[in-house]
């Protein structure tokens, strides 16, 4: 039996992209009778706190479907101060080093990027010629804390670039989620081998969708991360409720905001309901008309995994995000898009739309387009054979 290693910042019980296109692919593999071991932080996001079944914790291992986690000492934080995010990646790479140095460790080792520091510590403690390593590159950093606001073009900012295409080159492979990481890898090593690996999840739709009760208005739903880069908290503001309704689930940095937005208007219809497990989720998206995935900023190479999780439970999307994502919600006709960062062209998108035609037959075509161009199962046959 192969033995494969994950190294990543997020794996459940946390939320999020990351968490969940990770523990998908440890569970493929694990399924294709790989043995397969994680390494993670121990869990603190969203929250910037060690999860309360972790406290007081060194370092924690577990099974988790037959996936042997190891979890590691952090310095949890979600501060927006530099120096203790800085503190936070350090404080995980010194336990990774710690891990690397004192077990032993499989010949085939996939390395989650971002975060580039914890991604970097990993190619440099295990390059080898005898070792292949992976890179799976979720978010093209520095160039996205650019378009950000989080960086600016300093010394800082180069010695990121010398780090990130360090981590270039000593991969074996990159895997990508969006056709311009790759294209972004492959600009600065031509030679680079890259496959695209959608965040399409790994998870049984057999919740049937339906035709919804007849309301009045359009029920708008957003679930996730409460961000700054999703900017839920400005898109509160800055819609026309005339023929909408928006609920709201998740958490994050902008939920306190949002919650005393909501309490302050309490004449708008804004229904925040608090974070859901992701099983429950998938059920209670069901009842809603459209979900609205939106992006404070276009940023270069992401494409959010909501898109491919959304498409197969069938429900339409409204994208407002700009770049690859807006792409691909067009050419699969996925839904609508609306320019990124134009409120008042969202406005008019929104109240373009007929209600009528978020029927049934629309639904079921967007959850067999889902299948056909996203299926997970032909991602990972991909992936298989460059392991």
């Amino acid at each position: 039996m192969k033995e494969v290693l994950i190294i990543t910042s997020y794996f459940p019980p946390e939320i999020g992209a990351a968490s969940n296109r990770i523990f998908h692919l440890a569970d493929g593999l694990q399924k294709r009778h790989y043995k397969v071991s994680v390494i993670t932080p121990l869990p603190n996001y969203p929250t910037g706190k060690i999860f309360s079944d972790y406290n007081g914790k060194f370092k924690h291992s577990s099974q988790k479907n037959n996936i042997n986690v190891h979890r590691l000492w952090i310095y949890a934080t979600i501060s927006k101060n530099k120096f203790l995010r800085l503190i936070a990646m350090v404080s995980y790479s010194f336990s990774l080093l710690l891990f690397l140095m004192f077990n032993k460790i499989p010949k085939t080792v996939i390395v989650q990027s971002p975060p580039l520091l914890v991604a970097f510590t990993s190619m440099f403690l295990l390059q080898s010629k005898n070792r292949k390593l992976v890179l799976n590159v979720s978010d093209l950093w520095p160039i996205a804390g650019l378009e950000l606001g989080a960086f600016k073009r300093n010394l800082s900012y180069r010695l990121l670039e010398k780090i990130e295409r360090f981590n270039y080159k000593k991969a074996d492979v990159v895997f990508g989620q969006s056709e311009e990481i790759l294209n972004h890898v492959t600009s600065i090593f031509p030679e680079k081998e890259t496959i695209l690996y959608r965040n399409f999840p790994d998870f049984k739709a057999t919740i049937n969708i339906s035709e919804n009760a007849s309301h009045r208005k359009i029920k708008l739903v957003y679930a996730g991360l409460l961000g700054i880069a999703q900017g839920v908290y400005k898109l509160c503001q800055m819609l026309d409720y005339n023929n909408i309704e928006v609920h709201i689930y998740g958490s994050g940095a902008e939920q306190k905001h949002i919650e005393e937005y909501i309490k302050t208007h309490p004449n708008l219809p804004i229904f925040y309901h608090g974070r859901v497990s992701r099983e429950e989720l998938h059920k209670v998206l069901l009842q809603y008309d459209i979900a609205i995935i939106p992006l404070l900023n276009r940023i270069y190479g992401s494409v959010p995994s909501k898109i491919f999780e959304y498409a197969k439970l069938g429900l339409p999307i409204l994208y407002f995000g700009g770049g690859e994502g807006e792409d691909i919600v067009s050419r699969y006709q996925l839904g609508w898009v609306a320019k990124a960062g134009d409120y008042d062209f969202l406005n008019l998108v929104i109240s373009s739309i007929n209600k009528e035609k978020i029927n049934l037959k629309f639904k079921e075509k967007i959850k067999a387009t889902a299948f056909e161009n996203f299926d997970f199962n032909r991602q990972l046959d991909s992936i298989i054979t460059q392991l």
